[in-house]
């Protein structure tokens, strides 16, 4: 009896691709168009573009999926995906859009209660705002040379909305986008000599959907919000 070779494709990877194949021919400029973005993103960023985006296209109406899990776009969980790296998967078509400077900041008040300088001597004196079981800050903070522990955070939160709502209420330093952090009059800019990693923005779709009108469409009014992002570094703080 003959057998499957192990090579031959899943069914639902055919089914996928079958429902690609489909939605590629679609003309239309109306209709739904599903987008995956970060949390933070889809929270702080997003919004009026895509307020902006639904006063041109009334037609196009837009699904927001705020997730800091990757869906598969070749399974349609999503038609358009904001990516903090660069996909890896065929089949998709990607574009870099800029990449998003990270900076320390700390509440006016957080400020106000410490006020001896922050120093690269004197930065671990002060309370930070770490992660809870993500250890993305102690990589972060070993590769600038500072050396600490989970323990070291007397406050933790993985979720970054939350994260951020903990720094802007005085419980210690914590890093953001200074595309948003730079917006917020809570808080200002409290390391400036700390030269953070910049936050990479990829966009990304499925090849087969490139050429469906209304995802051409959303996708290329991203690709120009955020390459039009003011993303100039301010001023270090005296």
């Amino acid at each position: 009896m003959a057998t499957r070779a192990a090579s031959s494709p899943h069914p639902s990877d055919a089914a996928a691709k079958l429902a690609l194949a489909v939605a590629g021919r679609d003309t239309s400029l109306r209709g739904p168009v599903r987008i995956t973005a970060s949390r933070i993103v889809s929270h702080y960023l997003l919004p009026p573009m895509l307020a902006e985006l639904r006063r041109e296209e009334p037609g196009i109406e837009i699904e927001l999926s705020p997730t800091d899990a990757s869906d598969n776009l070749l399974f349609r969980e999503a038609d358009i995906a904001l990516r903090m790296y660069r996909p890896t998967q065929p089949d998709l078509i990607t574009a870099h859009l800029c990449d998003i400077p990270m900076a320390i900041y700390a509440a006016h008040s957080c400020l106000a209660l410490r006020p001896d300088p922050i120093t690269p001597e004197t930065i671990l004196n002060h309370d930070f705002v770490g992660f809870d079981r993500s250890d993305l800050m102690l990589r972060m903070m070993a590769a600038l040379g500072f050396q600490a522990r989970r323990e070291d955070f007397a406050s933790r939160c993985d979720d970054k909305i939350v994260y951020w709502a903990l720094v802007r209420a005085s419980l210690g330093l914590g890093g953001m986008e200074t595309v948003i952090g730079d917006a917020d009059p809570t808080v200002t800019r409290a390391a400036p000599f700390l030269q953070l990693q910049p936050l990479p923005i990829w966009l990304t779709a499925p090849e087969a959907l490139r050429h469906t009108p209304r995802i051409r469409r959303v996708f290329d009014a991203l690709a120009a919000h955020f390459r039009a992002l003011n993303l100039d570094p301010a001023p270090p703080i005296g």
